[in-house]
């Protein structure tokens, strides 16, 4: 009956109920204090209050530990990975908050798996749109003024032949360029030739245009992901590599992607110097936001010689 109390009368029962004993056992008794109080009489006083104390702590504590538990779980909770769910303490208040914070990890948990999934989408299909954008629209514009510039150098002077064809080089730069930039966002080649060649092309990119090395290693045999997942390993490597090659002040990168047990591991290393205390921002947090949609873990782990990005995606999740 009491347990189904709510917190406050269960405390407030139970400090009267304490109350109570104490001053029945006091009127029963033949104790009696004197004025001044005898020495004696302290020793009585004293053990009746340690008593009162010992058994209020005792019956609060079955009552009030929960709430503690649910304290410190709260602080250590992560939005992302909310972490193992309370074991169940039966009916009473501590048990049903419990219960209701469990309900809420819960909630969070699918919230933010619903919120992330529509964001990334939207994300990939802006991704789309716009490397559509660039390969139909200013590339065929750059092309053509590419075809004109070069069908211009052969109409031209000597001394005007040499300014034109620098224009045509910018053209053709351009051109790379913005072919390039469409590859990054919609990388064509992991529909077509899957995730080991998507990553092959996207090193040998950043190795071109970036001037870092890049040594990849990819184990054959690999288990098939699925299109979300591999493009899930494919986007974490990208930015992996991005904020390496931008921040980490390093002279070569190392890519590995290999199967380790239950789980396929995506490692990204640099050899960076200095890079300091590792600050989430927003590139980390998107990794792991896309890491999270696959059940699979992001984790940064900073060293004396560089720093590495491991994304760890267990072969029985589900995308």
């Amino acid at each position: 009956m009491l347990a189904r109390l709510p917190l406050y009368w269960q405390v407030f029962l139970i400090n009267g109920l304490v109350f109570l004993v104490a001053t029945v056992t006091l009127a029963l008794s033949p104790a009696r204090v004197s004025a001044p109080v005898l020495p004696r009489e302290w020793i009585v006083l004293l053990g009746g209050l340690a008593v009162m104390l010992t058994t209020n702590a005792v019956l609060l504590r079955a009552s009030l530990r929960p709430v503690d538990r649910v304290v410190h779980e709260m602080q250590s909770v992560d939005h992302l990975h909310t972490g193992d769910r309370l074991p169940e303490l039966g009916e009473g208040p501590g048990g049903r908050l419990v219960t209701s914070y469990n309900a809420m990890l819960d909630r969070l948990d699918a919230e933010r798996s619903a919120s992330t999934a529509r964001a990334v989408a939207a994300q990939e299909s802006e991704r789309h749109r716009i490397a559509q954008e660039l390969h139909d629209q200013v590339g065929q514009d750059l092309t053509v003024v590419l075809l004109g510039l070069s069908q211009l150098q052969r109409r031209v002077p000597d001394d005007v032949a040499e300014e034109v064809a620098l224009l045509r080089d910018s053209a053709r730069s351009s051109l790379d360029d913005v072919r390039r930039v469409a590859r990054e966002l919609r990388p064509g080649v992991l529909d077509d030739l899957g995730l080991a060649s998507a990553l092959a092309a996207m090193c040998s990119d950043l190795a071109v245009h970036a001037g870092l090395p890049v040594r990849r290693t990819v184990s054959p045999g690999l288990p098939e992901l699925g299109p979300e997942r591999e493009l899930v390993v494919y986007r974490v490597a990208q930015e992996a590599l991005t904020n390496a090659a931008r921040h980490a002040r390093a002279t070569e990168l190392r890519l590995s992607l290999a199967r380790v047990g239950d789980a396929v591991v995506l490692e990204v290393a640099d050899d960076g110097r200095d890079a300091g205390p590792i600050v989430p921002g927003a590139g980390l947090l998107g990794m792991r936001e896309r890491a999270s949609l696959v059940g699979a873990r992001v984790r940064v782990e900073p060293g004396p010689r560089g720093t590495t990005v491991r994304l760890e995606l267990p072969l029985g999740s589900a995308s």
